[in-house]
């Protein structure tokens, strides 16, 4: 009789465009005390394409997951302590008040901020706070490549990589579907981290032997041979350069803009308020 049902609900909620604009009310598919669940509330989950078998079977789970919620909801109103029954409350008033000023507050800064960060802006902040830059491990700026085992040509890409002239680079680029790996921007700062994880001989106990200003390294595993051009290192607790934090200070600069341009947002809603008469504030000293 409940699959009879489910499936008539189905039907009628698969055709519920037409439906519901000829009917004003909402037609109840299931209640549990004085809360209804209604046929529009699953209309808009029923997916498009979907068989009638797995529509039915999607209805039924969902009304009895949903009936199962509001008895526990209900039980749980009653046999529940009042005082926790009045924290609950007080959470979840909290949580909504938080979540719709959350959402106002990012309306209104994505509108009201500025989201450029100048390059003047940058140094200044860079030069102003350099001893909080200190770097936690070591970085560095490499060009490699990752050859299969017994590369034929590996004599020559050694060559090009460590003179890296113009056409040393047009040449490697054009060989460069043969290589398992590579990486020729050597102006950008990768972290020693990434190193180990892309170049699996080089590890944090032996990097001082390879991850070293002007060091050239040929490496071989079980998968294949690394050949690497280090250009410059940065050790832990030097300065880190500008290019490699960038990033980092962008964020904390918008970051700030957003802090104080909400400061300034609550003073004059609250301002605002006052002049409109709509807060006061009772002094209720004798």
């Amino acid at each position: 009789m409940l699959l009879l049902m489910v499936v008539g609900v189905v039907c009628t909620i698969l055709s519920c465009d037409t439906y519901f604009n000829k009917k004003v009310e909402r037609e109840p598919l299931a209640r549990v005390g004085q809360t209804f669940l209604y046929k529009d509330d699953i209309a808009p989950l029923i997916k498009e394409g979907m068989s009638k078998v797995d529509s039915v079977s999607f209805v039924t789970n969902y009304i009895n997951n949903w009936a199962s919620k509001q008895l526990l909801l209900s039980k749980s109103k009653i046999n529940l302590p009042e005082e926790k029954l009045s924290e609950f409350d007080a959470l979840v008033d909290a949580y909504r008040t938080d979540l719709y000023t959350r959402a106002y507050q990012e309306a209104l800064v994505s509108r009201g901020t500025d989201t450029l960060i100048s390059d003047d802006q940058l140094v200044a902040f860079y030069e102003e706070q350099q001893e909080n830059f200190k770097l936690k491990e070591r970085i560095v700026r490499i060009r490699f490549v990752q050859l299969p085992l017994n590369f034929l040509n590996q004599d020559e890409v050694e060559k090009r990589l460590k003179s890296f002239e113009d056409e040393d680079l047009v040449y490697l680029d054009s060989i460069g579907v043969q290589f398992k790996k590579l990486n020729f921007n050597d102006s950008i700062w990768v972290s020693s981290t990434r190193i180990f994880e892309e170049i699996p001989p080089i590890t944090f106990d032996n990097q001082d032997r390879y991850l070293k200003n002007s060091q050239f390294f040929e490496l071989q595993d079980s998968i294949g041979v690394y050949l690497g051009k280090i250009e410059e290192v940065k050790d832990v607790n030097e300065i880190a350069p500008l290019s490699y934090i960038e990033p980092t200070i962008k964020q904390v600069l918008l970051s700030r803009r957003k802090i104080n341009y909400l400061r300034k947002l609550e003073t004059e809603i609250i301002d605002e308020a006052i002049r409109e008469k709509e807060f006061e504030v009772y002094n209720n000293e004798e």
